[in-house]
């Protein structure tokens, strides 16, 4: 079989979708299909996807303002490029994303192959590009059940949306043997639990949530200590917050919530970690305190998979994934009390329950595998090329 991916950037400094994408073409070339990359933004994993990829192609745009005469000329040489993209008998379109649905709704018209749309957020806006490039698809796949509610009731029919859960690399997160010297990295006393948070600092991620809860928690709990790994993607105006006609960065206010609530001492930000992988190991527990409707959730399982337990709002795809005994760690989103409450509970595993961490890697091992994402994407591409 031949993909042909669409990207907007290969990269892995945006978040989880782009990573997913690279993890499964990688895979993909492992089992013997043929990749070819079209993207329009450079990234810092473009090196690594030409290692395997047949080819990799660079345009300019995957759309265009049909109202700016100068954006529509801009676009037109993309076109152009469409009869040069080398396609096989064997070959089907994989947009990631609705981004690149209607140019690559051309690219699969024109050359008479099959389109599949790999859906891992919400789309929050429909342009008429979009619209028509989502007409022309053949299949969605989508993260989890959650996501594929969401696509049904846009209006797209339940049998074109398959589901295949995320996976994640169980070689790179893993246990380790030696928490103390793990914990050492971060300046971590020996006798300190450690609660954690990784990805990026919005609002809709419910940090402010999680911040208040832990200073509840620290009222009991002696000798903990919050670590929050992430940068602010945004600005935020703080009227919300009773301080008319400011502006301020988030994290600088997040910053201030913990010195408002004595908690600055206990809470550390750590900024963007690009390997989480020691933080997750050196974690007592790993909290995904979301407000939205998280698709997914790749935090869980990359924490779960180093053994470590986690903490999440019951909301979006997160209770596919905190199934079984796992499903005593959901919390709901914004209430900072049973927050708090169950991270009390779970906070001291280690001397209460210490088969826990082992129960939590076989979970991920059982349920959420590289390999057994790969497995549900293949299976989807040969179906629908064996339909074309």
């Amino acid at each position: 079989m031949h993909i042909i991916a669409l990207e907007a950037a290969p990269t892995s400094l945006r978040g989880g979708q782009e990573l997913n994408l690279f993890e499964i073409c990688y895979g993909l070339a492992q089992r013997g299909h043929q990749i070819s990359l079209i993207y329009s933004q450079d990234g810092n994993l473009l090196d690594r996807y030409q290692q395997f990829c047949q080819h990799t192609i660079k345009i300019d745009r995957y759309g265009f303002d049909r109202r700016n005469l100068f954006d529509i000329a801009g676009f037109l040489p993309n076109l152009i490029k469409i009869p040069g993209i080398p396609v096989q008998a064997n070959s089907v379109v994989l947009s990631n994303s609705c981004h690149p649905a209607f140019f690559s709704y051309l690219l699969s018209l024109y050359r008479k192959r099959p389109l599949v749309c790999y859906i891992q957020t919400p789309t929050l806006s429909f342009n008429r590009q979009k619209l028509i490039g989502l007409k022309g698809v053949s299949q969605f796949i989508t993260v989890s059940q959650q996501m594929k509610q969401y696509w049904a009731n846009l209006g797209y029919q339940p049998d074109k949306i398959d589901v295949v859960h995320n996976g994640t690399d169980l070689s790179k997160f893993q246990p380790t043997n030696n928490l103390a010297n793990i914990r050492q990295q971060y300046n971590i006393a020996g006798q300190h639990r450690v609660i954690s948070y990784v990805g990026r600092l919005d609002t809709e991620k419910g940090v402010e949530t999680l911040i208040k809860a832990f200073a509840l928690l620290a009222r009991t709990e002696e000798q903990v200590t919050l670590l929050i790994a992430g940068k602010s993607i945004m600005s935020m105006n703080l009227e919300a917050h009773h301080e008319p006609g400011t502006s301020k960065d988030y994290q600088h206010y997040l910053e201030q919530l913990a010195i408002d609530l004595g908690m600055n001492h206990q809470i550390r930000f750590l900024g963007y970690v690009a390997n989480p992988t020691t933080l997750y190991q050196a974690s007592d527990v790993t909290v995904v305190p979301s407000l939205w409707a998280e698709p997914f959730g790749r935090v869980i399982i990359e924490a779960m998979a180093c053994g470590t337990p986690v903490v999440a709002s019951k909301t979006g795809g997160i209770p596919e994934i905190l199934t079984g005994e796992f499903q005593h760690y959901l919390v709901a989103p914004g209430n900072e009390q049973d927050l708090a409450q169950t991270l009390q509970r779970v906070l001291n595993w280690r001397t209460t329950d210490p088969e826990l961490g082992y129960r939590c890697r076989e979970h991920i091992l059982d349920q959420f595998s590289l390999a057994k994402m790969v497995d549900g994407i293949e299976k989807v591409l040969i179906k629908v090329v064996n339909h074309a």
